[in-house]
């Protein structure tokens, strides 16, 4: 993950980063989609998504990719 986020403003890998520890205390807030065919969840932060697992016996939830909306499901 920490790759993905080279690329992006300093400004918006402060929201994201903010919004995916977030993700601790609920991790399918408000305005997250689960993603069909996959057990993977999207959440947007401005142009961008953070796509992310939930195992809930484990309580783990594990960021896969955040990337600009364009290239993120690539």
């Amino acid at each position: 993950m920490a790759k993905d986020l080279r690329d992006i403003p300093p400004a918006d890998v402060r929201r994201i980063l903010a919004r995916i520890e977030a993700l601790q205390n609920d991790p399918r807030p408000a305005g997250a989609e689960k993603l069909s065919a996959q057990e993977r969840y999207r959440l947007r932060q401005g142009n961008y998504r953070i796509l992310y697992t939930v195992a809930d016996a484990e309580v783990v939830v594990e960021v896969v990719k955040v990337g600009h909306r364009r290239d993120v499901y690539r």
